[in-house]
């Protein structure tokens, strides 16, 4: 398979200093223990050491460099189409609490990269949700008109700076776009500076919610901690049953320069062609980074070079003098209720609390995370708590027949993946995987490009569905709750924490 249908690593992991942080060895007692070191986790810890808790971050990979290091960075409120079934199905209100919040992240985060003087490349920009089928223009119109009820600088228009024609965009002004990575490295350079511990190459793997609540990692070591915050993107802690309300998508991304004269001026998303999301980021002299997001999938069910193949020439094609530099993937969780959890694990949680489900919004929902963690953690209120409040049931139930469909899908993969046939091991060509039969047993089975076989178990270590290849990334996929693998069965993503078996065959 040629180079140009792999994909390569993220330009913000490439152009950011590679700041490193010590596993943990020995025992530790801290105030909170925060898990996770993307944005959620670093904004909360970061918050919390200002509100002068001793704190502890804990990361199994390196900082932001997870699903945060390969996002598309925008800091906007408007969600592609939100508001518009946020004020039927939370009301008014709760359309107007979600812009406020979300909106309210956008600010602290640009005076705090003022106040920590990071150049993490921020620019103020408008977003637009926009639409090509005329068909779309009244749910357009409809988006503007409660995004501005909600309290958003929105208005519905039908010229943008894209180079083809739309029927219709929402567009909000005063919204940001910048380096994620720049700034959280920055956030975490400051929170080391005020105390606070941050671990890389650190598995967690158990929590007991005694008092103080302990966690146990992979190293041996323990943590104790009076409060837990779980911020991995998927919960990795199945017991609050947070799995059977969220959806993993994967979405590739396509990244290169172009004339600056070209840059559209704006931060773009369509939910039409399988999604397309279009912003630029600035270069050196009279260039631009355009990124090009689209093509979601659920992980572990599709072949992404053929879906990469047409995001590329989607990007090429309308802008004819773009320079490919980049081309990487990133991962979403999409709760079935619309809102991300974030607040308190379980009903009966004293002192452990999640953030997850942000729906491919990130930014904006892991800094307002770290502001309403942190106010629920020293005691204080919070206007949107009840908004965001995982222990919700109400919309739970409201929105079942996504729920219901989730399952479905999740049933789906554990039985019929299990029926698919099995293929030669002797068919599979290098840089290819297939999951194999042996000895009774599936095994997830890589041919390297030498010609050597790795082979280890086919079910994931987190509730046991049947792991597929993804030969774009060169990776495990689990189609049920979104966990990756490299092809020596290690972890790369949650919410499984221990590898694949190795397996002889």
């Amino acid at each position: 398979m040629g180079e140009e249908q792999q994909v390569s690593s993220s330009y913000w992991l490439e152009t950011a200093p590679d700041g490193r942080h010590p596993a943990l060895e020995g025992d530790l007692d801290v105030d909170v223990a925060v898990i996770g070191a993307g944005i959620a986790g670093l904004s909360t810890a970061w918050e919390l050491t200002r509100a002068g808790r001793s704190v502890a971050v804990l990361e199994a990979g390196r900082v932001a460099a997870g699903v945060t290091g390969h996002t598309t960075a925008k800091v906007t409120a408007l969600h592609t189409l939100v508001y518009d079934k946020l004020r039927r199905t939370r009301g008014p209100e709760g359309a107007r609490l979600y812009a406020r919040s979300q909106s309210e992240a956008i600010g602290h985060a640009a005076r705090i990269a003022e106040e920590l003087g990071v150049d993490c490349e921020w620019e103020t920009r408008s977003a637009y949700t926009y639409a090509r089928d005329p068909g779309r223009v009244a749910q357009l119109r409809a988006e503007a008109e409660a995004a501005a009820e909600a309290g958003l600088p929105a208005s519905f228009v039908t010229e943008t700076g894209l180079p083809f024609p739309v029927a219709g965009a929402v567009e909000v002004t005063g919204q940001a776009q910048f380096h994620p990575r720049k700034y959280l490295l920055a956030l975490a350079a400051d929170l080391v500076e005020r105390g606070g511990r941050i671990f890389e190459d650190t598995t967690v793997l158990g929590l007991d919610e005694g008092e103080p609540c302990r966690l146990s990692t992979a190293t041996g070591a323990t943590v104790r901690a009076r409060d837990i915050v779980v911020a991995t993107h998927y919960p990795i802690f199945d017991r609050a049953l947070l799995f059977a309300r969220l959806s993993t998508r994967r979405e590739l991304v396509v990244a290169g320069t172009i004339p600056a004269g070209q840059d559209p001026d704006g931060m773009f998303i369509t939910p039409d062609e399988d999604t397309r999301s279009v912003r630029t980021a600035p270069l050196a002299g009279d260039r631009r980074l355009l990124i090009v997001t689209g093509e979601h999938f659920t992980p572990g069910t599709s072949d992404p070079r053929a879906r990469l193949e047409r995001l590329t020439a989607w990007a090429t094609g309308h802008y004819p003098d773009l320079e490919v530099t980049h081309r990487w993937a990133t991962q979403d969780t999409e709760p079935t209720d619309t809102v991300p959890m974030v607040g308190p694990l379980h009903p009966g949680a004293r002192h452990a609390y999640v953030a997850t489900g942000f729906g491919g919004w990130g930014m904006t929902g892991g800094i307002m995370a770290g502001r309403l963690l942190t106010a629920q953690i020293t005691g204080e209120e919070c206007e949107w708590s009840g908004l965001y409040d995982p222990r919700r049931l109400k919309t739970a139930v409201r929105e079942a027949p996504a729920l219901l469909k989730t399952q479905a899908k999740v049933a789906g993969h554990f039985v019929g993946d299990r029926l698919r046939p099995s293929p030669p091991v002797e068919s599979l060509p290098p840089g290819e995987g297939a999951v194999v039969r042996a000895d009774g047993h599936r095994v997830a089975v890589y041919r390297d490009e030498d010609g050597g076989l790795h082979a280890v178990s086919a079910r994931c270590t987190h509730l046991g569905c049947l792991v597929d290849f993804n030969a774009a990334e060169r990776a495990w996929e689990c189609p049920c709750h979104g966990s990756r693998f490299d092809t020596d069965g290690k972890v790369i993503q949650g919410p499984a924490t221990k590898p694949l078996e190795q397996r002889d065959l």
